[in-house]
């Protein structure tokens, strides 16, 4: 078992190395300005769906509102990044966006405890609702508020009536943002995802998630505390989150909260059905792929997402059908059976 998962974990991790040595390679041979702008929106969803299958895969359970801890660390990043360069002179873009991005899952998780703790306590469609209600409720906080730094002041307001620079301009989202993100702090927060994501799953907290996702009942019967483990993934879950946002946030000059709505919620959903429930390397897989699709489908013009559709329901289909199953499995290396002895026992 144990070499099975090391195995897993090399074969994830060699996978996300070779796709970073290979991007940083063709970025100055030949790859397109387009391409060259996705690398790191494709880290921060990557990010996200990682950490959407943590509560979806391993939790067992359904959020909608997944995209709103990415605009709370997007948007924290963005403060936190802007006070130290207008507030406190801190020019290193390295120091400003290590501390955005950790700023921004700090106060991504802060806001996932304080959600989790009432949401946890429900189960299916209405946890689902739950969650989607949290993030149209943060993005439209974010629509009516004016955040600005003066000297070493933050100043929040519900005008635009503020003094100093101005960081975010109520619907207006976030102005002017110095956009000091890059690839390589990207591929960084992609391992850094993996190597925590990995390790929850298979130690002894992991295994009591996934024993209160199979059966919540046998669970509680043996001592598990449900709530208090599946609390554990779904805040998990919200600082990864709150740091991809930040990542993000950090790579685009100007941005408003309804980047965060719910159609990013049910695309970070897409991605995790399609790359495999509880399956890691397929949401890297989905993740990279579909964020690159629809712009290249951009040549279709009015019938890139009609494009776009097909080709999510082609690839369910394939990996749904029992016979795509049956082929892989035909395939794939048979488990060696136990050896019996004379009276039929193992």
């Amino acid at each position: 078992m144990k070499k099975k998962i090391l195995r897993s974990y090399l074969i994830t991790f060699g996978m996300v190395i070779v796709a970073f040595i290979f991007c940083q390679y063709f970025q100055g041979h030949g790859m397109s300005r387009t391409l060259k702008g996705q690398l790191i929106p494709i880290c921060a969803y990557i990010v996200m769906a990682l950490s959407l299958n943590l509560v979806v895969g391993v939790s067992g359970e359904l959020s909608l509102g997944h995209a709103g801890f990415m605009s709370v660390g997007a948007f924290t990043g963005v403060i936190i990044s802007g006070w130290l360069l207008n507030g406190f002179g801190v020019e290193s873009t390295v120091m400003r966006l290590l501390l955005g991005i950790l700023g921004g899952g700090l106060t991504a998780g802060i806001a996932g405890f304080l959600i989790g703790i009432p949401v946890l306590r429900l189960r299916g469609d209405y946890l689902a609702i739950v969650t989607l209600a949290f993030g149209e409720i943060i993005r439209n906080i974010i629509n009516c508020i004016w955040i600005s730094v003066d000297g070493k002041s933050l100043h929040f307001a519900v005008t635009n009536n503020v003094p100093g620079t101005v960081l975010v301009n109520g619907p207006q989202g976030a102005v002017k943002v110095a956009r000091i993100a890059t690839f390589p702090a990207g591929f960084v927060l992609v391992l850094f995802t993996l190597v925590v994501i990995l390790n929850l799953v298979n130690s002894h907290p992991g295994r009591a998630i996934m024993a209160a996702r199979d059966n919540r009942i046998a669970a509680e019967s043996v001592g598990i505390s449900v709530l208090k483990y599946k609390t554990m993934a779904f805040v998990t879950s919200a600082v990864l989150a709150g740091m991809a946002g930040a990542l993000y946030g950090l790579s685009i000059s100007t941005f408003d909260p309804s980047k965060f709505d719910f159609n990013t919620s049910i695309n970070i959903l897409v991605f995790v059905v399609l790359g495999g429930i509880g399956n890691m390397s397929g949401s890297i897989i989905a993740a990279a792929v579909l964020t690159i699709l629809p712009e290249k489908l951009r040549a279709f013009s009015d019938y890139r997402m009609l494009a776009y559709a097909i080709v999510l329901i082609l690839v369910m289909i394939a990996t749904n059908s029992a016979q795509v199953r049956g082929l892989i499995a035909k395939f794939a290396p048979k488990k060696k059976s136990a050896v019996k002895g004379d009276d039929g026992n193992a």
